[in-house]
């Protein structure tokens, strides 16, 4: 009779550790990511996809693509507005009156490989990444002697992650820094906001 209980415990027992693993398997987890941000590898402005390599997973190896906006010069109208209240001295005027002219937006399209790390049921994760952003125009971006135009950035990502584990509104901020079309390194932080799926 002891032997018969202690079988059925056996059973129900097993029953139960498959059932509660099928159960938190079936859970959808948030692997991917749709989000504007500011500033960053999109220069201006970019909405991005991020997502894991590996399905069903929020942290590891992912990657993301792009669409931007971004300038490299002043608009005329915003130079003058600035003068006639004496917001920018004369060196900054002078420099401004000599860019003129130049065609100043620009669309970017960046592109990278991160890492999300952390821990597997909490929404905090920290993502270190890299990446190429591409321009339509060529530009002296980032450069602080305004030499060398290009068409391609770099980018490094130290990023904060705020992304609930099973989907919904996902906050990001940190440091980008960005190698510009001359090679300096420039400092960058960026913010966005999305919606992990």
């Amino acid at each position: 009779m002891n032997n018969k209980f202690f079988a059925l415990l056996i059973v129900v027992g097993l029953l139960t550790t498959v059932n509660q693993s099928l159960a938190a398997q079936e859970k959808p987890v948030a692997g991917k990511l749709f989000y504007g941000e500011l500033l960053g590898p999109g220069v201006v402005m970019s909405i991005n996809y991020d997502s894991r390599i590996k399905s069903n997973e929020r942290l590891g190896l992912g990657y993301r693509i792009g669409v931007g906006y971004g300038f490299d010069d002043l608009d005329d109208k915003i130079v003058d507005f600035m003068k006639n209240f004496d917001l920018v001295d004369f060196h900054t005027s002078f420099f401004f009156n000599i860019h003129k002219g130049v065609t100043r937006t620009f669309y970017s399209f960046p592109v990278g490989l991160n890492y999300v790390f952390g821990k597997p049921q909490r929404a905090s994760a920290f993502e270190v990444g890299a990446g190429v952003t591409f321009l339509t125009r060529k530009v002296s971006m980032y450069n602080w002697e305004m030499v060398k135009p290009g068409n391609v950035i770099g980018s490094f990502n130290f990023m904060y992650r705020l992304t609930p584990v099973n989907g919904g509104v996902s906050f990001r901020a940190g440091f980008t820094p960005i190698i510009g079309t001359a090679g300096d390194l420039f400092p960058m932080g960026a913010i966005g906001i999305g919606y992990a799926f």
